[in-house]
């Protein structure tokens, strides 16, 4: 045999091969097992490099695993290796939406429709798509004109009516109260709304609590005193009263403080984030909000918070969410030596506690820098920083979080922003602690949720485990933009 023909067998054996690992991955993607999908497509890719349905397939599960930075490179890859591949472009327009990168979706999102003008699905995305481009356009052509006015200024809230048929919870003189809580707790549980002035009212005091606060929180425990942290909510609202079930109810000798990402994907987000900011009225030196990356506009438009508070109440009502977001502190940091923030460290060296304290950070967070680090950023197990997974940020090694540690007196940093399996995960040599409060994530990801415990005597963190509970059948997603149903294309 020729040495070419023995090469071409070999490369038919190779693609052969490539295509049985796809095929495992592909039944690993359909059982919801995304990592392991992911193995398996990047297998097949280093098999045979020059297979675009490896990419698009791997982007795919990328997407699923919300990496949307690697997502966004593989439907590249695919569209560089076959530039009629439709599926590469549907993908890297999904990639770009999940982004933020609205103008690039639209680009991709348009070859689809010119290829395939009876395709229903691919014209609603380039419709929607492209609806949200000018909407962008309008609001930055309106923010040019003026200061925008805070929508407290344009509510009446005084002059509202409860009316006579309303039998839920009510603000006693104008004030959260434990009962109050307790009776919200109960009819959330219920799915019953909230009435708006109700809501309304809540929302103009948070904001007056939270402007007050600055960028870094500082709290001491005493010896004998113990903080318990949560990570993740996501609008899993039956599961956050599992937690008060298992932990007890937030008081001044029990305090939380939740880290970010309270809404969103989950569809009870209105009812953790009411919940949440009851408790923060009621107990302010005691209850500790973080603002995670979900509690911004460009995220709450595509992962459904502004569609479930636009179904439940009115477009205004998340005007002045949004405002109140812009308003949560970005860091807590814990006597002295433990940094808490939602997402983690910094794309450069050198950034020190002052620096926090001075960000300025009620507006939406920029694109780079310090305060969308915090927002954004994830720990890798190797040293240096790498180009995040997620398309935002970055990623930095155990050496980055040593230099951090060590110029800022600290023992070690805890954040959230990641499912874990086991509902925490501690790296770095232990000086990097990630805690996920929602079990089950999006009713598919199978992983527990866990809490810590951190005493004032020793600041060791206890973890605490707890699996999903039930809850009515309302789908994850479902206020979600449409752009964001994937589907396995």
């Amino acid at each position: 045999m020729t040495e070419y023909g023995s090469e071409k067998m070999a490369e038919e054996e190779r693609n052969a091969s490539a295509e049985k690992l796809k095929e495992k991955a592909n039944n690993y993607f359909k059982d919801k097992d995304y990592e392991n999908a992911i193995k398996y497509y990047t297998e097949a890719v280093e098999l045979n490099p020059s297979n675009a349905i490896y990419y698009s397939n791997r982007s795919l599960a990328y997407l699923r695993t919300e990496c949307y930075g690697y997502a966004l490179a593989d439907a590249t890859q695919a569209l560089e290796l076959d530039k009629n591949y439709i599926k590469g472009y549907y993908r890297r327009a999904t990639s770009n939406m999940a982004l933020g990168k609205f103008k690039a979706a639209l680009k991709d999102y348009e070859t689809v429709v010119r290829v395939r003008p009876n395709d229903k699905d691919a014209k609603m995305k380039y419709q929607e798509c492209n609806k949200i481009v000018k909407q962008k356009a309008f609001e930055r052509a309106i923010a040019g004109d003026e200061l925008k006015r805070s929508v407290v200024d344009s509510l009446d809230i005084e002059n509202m009516t409860i009316e006579d048929d309303y039998t839920g919870p009510k603000l006693e003189d104008g004030k959260v109260t434990l009962k109050f809580m307790k009776d919200l707790m109960d009819w959330f549980k219920d799915q019953k709304k909230l009435h708006r002035k109700c809501a309304y009212q809540m929302l103009v005091q948070v904001k007056e609590v939270l402007s007050k606060l600055p960028s870094l929180v500082e709290i001491t425990l005493k010896e004998t005193e113990k903080i318990t942290i949560c990570g993740d909510t996501h609008g899993q609202y039956y599961d956050l009263l599992n937690i008060f079930e298992l932990n007890g109810l937030p008081s001044i000798t029990n305090p939380y403080l939740f880290n970010g990402d309270f809404v969103d994907r989950g569809s009870f987000s209105l009812e953790v984030i009411l919940t949440l900011f009851g408790f923060k009225l009621l107990y302010p030196e005691h209850f500790h909000l973080l603002r995670g990356n979900h509690e911004t506009d460009n995220m709450n438009q595509m992962y459904g918070f502004e569609g479930e508070v636009k179904a439940k109440y009115t477009a205004q009502m998340f005007q002045l969410f949004s405002e109140v977001f812009q308003w949560l502190p970005l860091t807590q940091c814990i006597n002295n030596k433990v940094l808490v923030m939602h997402g983690g460290l910094f794309s450069e060296d050198g950034v020190t506690l002052d620096d926090i304290r001075k960000i300025d950070r009620n507006r939406q967070p920029p694109d780079s820098g310090p305060m969308c680090d915090l927002l954004w950023s994830d720990p890798q197990p190797q040293s240096g920083r790498s180009i995040s997974k997620r398309g935002v940020s970055c990623q930095f090694g155990p050496d980055v979080t040593e230099r951090f540690l060590e110029q800022n007196k600290l023992q070690y940093i805890v954040r959230s922003h990641e499912v874990k399996a086991e509902g925490y995960e501690v790296t770095h040599s232990g000086k990097c602690i990630t805690v996920f409060s929602a079990p089950n994530y999006c009713d598919q990801m199978g992983n527990k949720g866990a809490y810590i415990h951190l005493r004032g005597s020793d600041l060791k963190p206890e973890f605490h485990q707890f699996t999903a509970v039930p809850h009515p059948n309302v789908k994850p997603m479902a206020y979600a933009n449409s752009l964001m149903q994937l589907g396995m294309m």
